[in-house]
């Protein structure tokens, strides 16, 4: 997800015209400014041979590699990961994202990409750094409920709606063939990171996936401040990228499409609402291929050139 717009142009590319080729870098710049260009610059291609915590043959490899389809579940899962008052309260109250909602998801952006694809030293080092992050961020939430953002328990909340929203995403736009099994071994790994970061319990199948989410929902709510994050999102592309403004209304559209049917009406989308989301989704298989087109070197295969894998094409 998270990747400089300037890194060279693959070689089968060096022969389109130059006009092109500037149409290109202004697309991938302008999508790649949501989720790029905040926290730690990571060289996917070193060191040599490296694989990562999951190695290119993992099924985290395959559903983290499609920018719009992972920017469409993380939009979904911050409107999901919003309606526990205890996970809302420490973003709410440590984090810049009213005024910086772009710098929000490219953090988040750079976490999962690092993680997923980053060498080993990289992906624990990212991990250690959001592990101390997480102990100075404590207080009281508005119900008068002590928090921490390190408790394993909401740890395993904010984990869970990240990745299913991802996995559902994958699913919906890049591979709704993907199997039954290998949609478990995706659980199975990324519970790893989760387990990293400190959480407990964490689901590692559908099944105890779908258990998780029906037993959480009496915790759920949605409050004022749930609805100013969806508010938020709503303005999330930056003023100084025009061409962004109807990629982000389309991807929040998809997004809120994505989530389940009971969030949706927690969240205070009207039925007419919910069906105007679902036409988001011949608009994003449109603007796919774009995307794809612009995004010419993805980290995913950089990684795959470090572990020695063949680069996608």
């Amino acid at each position: 997800m998270s990747e400089p717009a300037d890194r060279p142009i693959n070689a089968p590319n060096a022969q389109l015209p130059e006009f092109v080729m500037r149409l290109r870098r202004r697309i991938s710049q302008s999508v790649l400014s949501v989720t790029s260009g905040s926290g730690p610059t990571l060289d996917y291609e070193q060191p040599p041979g490296d694989p990562g915590l999951f190695g290119p043959g993992a099924v985290c490899w395959q559903v983290h590699a499609d920018f719009t389809s992972m920017m469409i579940g993380g939009i979904s899962a911050l409107m999901l990961q919003a309606l526990h008052p205890l996970a809302l309260a420490g973003v709410w109250d440590h984090s810049t994202f009213r005024t910086d909602m772009p710098g929000r998801l490219r953090r988040t952006a750079t976490f999962i990409a690092g993680t997923t694809y980053g060498s080993r030293a990289d992906a624990l080092a990212l991990i250690e750094r959001v592990k101390r992050i997480h102990l100075s961020v404590t207080g009281t939430a508005p119900d008068g409920r002590p928090y921490r953002a390190s408790d394993p328990a909401l740890l395993t909340w904010v984990h869970v709606a990240e990745v299913s929203s991802f996995l559902a995403a994958h699913l919906r736009y890049v591979n709704p063939a993907l199997s039954p099994a290998e949609q478990d071994r995706y659980y199975a790994e990324v519970a790893q990171i989760a387990k990293l970061l400190g959480a407990r319990d964490v689901p590692e199948t559908r099944a105890q996936v779908a258990e998780y989410v029906s037993s959480m929902r009496p915790e759920l709510e949605a409050g004022p401040r749930t609805h100013e994050v969806v508010r938020i999102l709503r303005h999330a592309a930056p003023p100084d990228q025009p061409l962004l403004k109807p990629v982000v209304s389309l991807m929040l559209s998809a997004g809120v499409d994505l989530l389940p049917p009971w969030a949706q009406q927690m969240l205070g989308f009207t039925p007419l609402a919910r069906m105007r989301a679902m036409l988001a989704r011949p608009g994003v298989r449109l603007v796919v291929p774009v995307i794809r087109w612009a995004h010419v070197n993805a980290v995913s295969k950089r990684a795959r050139r470090r572990a020695g894998g063949k680069a996608e094409v």
